[in-house]
């Protein structure tokens, strides 16, 4: 199916309910839509052309040309045909609601509460409309992404609001685990609901440290600033970030980078997967007290952090991406050391799959748990080695080709298992395909003349143009979507990490299973907290949980 094939479809099927249609992207294609069709549009992608839906973006169109006042995009990405696929809502200041499409599709369910959150916009029929980033003590009617909100506003908080929480099952205990994670020492807090050893449910409570990434994006920050926002959006996956972005904008402005460029991110993004693979399992072994793993495969992966500050002056934060392409050159001069790390690790990596896929204890607390069901992972849109390891073939590398992957070879690696062991085994695999990676870029970039690395952008980018990008990170698949302004700045910047779609799916994978598998479930999906917690406060006498009192943490 070609953009103009699906165009036809959804004209033949919705008619006079298709406002308007526009490409202005290749293989990006955008709806704007009536709100009736929300619901039976969104599910046609859905059900009947395996949509996978990316994340909801809410926008104060402000002073733009629209006579609305905001709008809501639902981005879904047709994965088998290269495209993005967006349904546009405009609203009118008068009536600021649109149906929920939760009920039909369980993985827009974060999306909508933040939209509501944060601009306002409310999604009707939503089963679960409590508030999700915004703390208990924000003001009501105080919306943070709305452009009269200036950046470093302060409002007073509201001391007397309770949280809500989600209730128990009859017979149940809450179980907290937070506000510190245990291991991964980040703040996070799920509610736990157990009957003895088995649990039977759970809340999640987050975005307690928000810390207003996309508002500082549109507004304060020109658009070659953000990229140093952006790569500190995740101490791991920090160049994926700035990339995406960047990406962004240059499909947004029709900016075309040199492939010298495109072949040192494609480098860079498989070095920042190399180490933290290893990272990822040194953790996954220290929850489960088996720290022989971690000892060695932080071995391993420290001369990749060595690796990648001979090439960039960091560890990590590598400064390289601007808008246009990167800053520094990876030079011949380097190719050796390069090669010599990646051949080290290589034989290590190989080594320790030996060891670990024939460890009966480590199969003993690994395979056959932490099931997430292949349809599960659909259904709410898990990404990265959490749904390959259910067996969902998707790679974005691959399904929408980006920097230099389209003229790379690799294998998406997937397991049919469903459990830990099956993500396990998908991250140990990926980490030799990205090894060969790295070394078909060195190859290319060899070949490729040196010096050109950045297209220089001599015309200011016009305003009212739409971009989409997306970025395998380690965790899985980072989504940055980008609505051009003036003055040097996007009007909107929404970026959706990989941990914020596979969150959603721990309550399915902890479920029935026992209290002490619970961290290593929730440490399977390789999550990134980047929040802090607010706790319950108990009455000892009493034993009964003080709702009026919350303090932060």
């Amino acid at each position: 199916m070609k953009p103009q094939d699906l165009i036809g479809l959804i004209k033949n099927k919705f008619g006079e309910k298709i406002l308007e249609i526009s490409e202005p992207v290749s293989n990006q294609v955008y709806f704007t839509i009536s709100k009736e069709a929300v619901r039976p549009l969104s599910e046609c992608l859905f059900k009947e052309l395996n949509a996978r839906f990316v994340i909801s973006a809410g926008t104060d169109l402000g002073n733009t040309n629209h006579k609305e006042k905001f709008s809501v995009l639902h981005i879904f990405s047709l994965d088998q045909k290269q495209m993005f696929v967006s349904l546009r809502i405009l609203l009118q200041e008068k009536d600021l609601s649109l149906d929920s499409i939760t009920p039909l599709i369980p993985a827009a369910g974060w999306a909508e509460r933040e939209f509501k959150d944060m601009m306002g916009l409310e999604p009707l029929g939503h089963p679960d409309p409590r508030r999700l980033v915004l703390s208990d003590d924000w003001p009501e009617g105080v919306y943070p992404l709305r452009k009269d909100i200036p950046y470093d506003y302060k409002p007073p908080l509201d001391l007397t609001a309770a949280p809500k929480l989600k209730p128990p099952p009859p017979g149940s205990t809450v179980l907290p685990i937070g506000p510190f994670f245990p291991v991964l020492e980040e703040p996070v807090y799920f509610r736990v609901f157990v009957e003895g050893e088995r649990v039977k449910g759970c809340d999640y409570r987050g975005f307690y440290n928000h810390r207003g990434v996309e508002k500082l994006g549109d507004s304060v920050l020109t658009y070659n600033q953000i990229p140093f926002l952006a790569e500190r959006i995740c101490g791991i996956c920090g160049f994926t970030h700035s990339v995406c972005y960047c990406q962004a904008v240059e499909a947004a402005a029709g900016i075309e980078i040199p492939w010298r460029a495109k072949f040192i991110r494609s480098l860079m993004l498989e070095l920042e997967r190399i180490h933290n693979h290893p990272l990822w399992l040194g953790i996954a072994g220290h929850i489960i007290a088996f720290d022989t793993v971690l000892m060695q495969a932080w071995r391993i992966r420290e001369p990749v952090m060595w690796l990648c500050e001979r090439i960039t002056g960091n560890r990590k934060t590598y400064g390289m991406n601007l808008v246009g392409g990167v800053r520094r050159d990876v030079t011949r001069e380097m190719f050796p050391e390069i090669q010599r790390v990646i051949d080290k690790i290589e034989k290590e990596w190989k080594e320790v799959i030996a060891a670990v896929e024939g460890d009966t204890p480590l199969l003993m607390r690994l395979k056959n748990v932490g099931f997430l069901k292949k349809e599960s992972a659909i259904n709410y849109a898990a990404t990265g080695p959490t749904t390959r390891g259910s067996g969902v073939n998707i790679d974005s590398r691959r399904d929408h080709p980006y920097a230099a992957y389209e003229r790379l070879k690799f294998k998406v690696i997937t397991f049919e298992e469903e459990d830990i062991w099956a993500r396990t085994l998908v991250r140990l695999f990926e980490t030799i395909e990205s090894i060969k990676i790295v070394r078909q870029c060195l190859e290319a970039l060899e070949e490729l003349p040196e010096g050109e690395i950045l297209t220089e952008i001599e015309e200011e980018i016009p305003q009212g143009k739409e971009g989409i990008s997306v970025v395998e990170a380690p965790r899985g698949e980072a989504i940055h979507y980008i609505l051009t302004g003036e003055g040097n700045k996007p009007w909107r910047w929404r970026v959706r990490a990989p941990t914020y779609a596979n969150l959603q799916v721990i309550p399915s994978m902890i479920e029935n299973e026992t209290i002490a598998d619970v961290p290593i479930i929730i440490g399977s999906i390789d999550p990134c907290f980047s929040c802090t917690e607010r706790m319950e406060i108990i009455d000892l006498k009493s034993r009964k949980v003080n709702e009026k009192i919350h303090p932060q943490i």
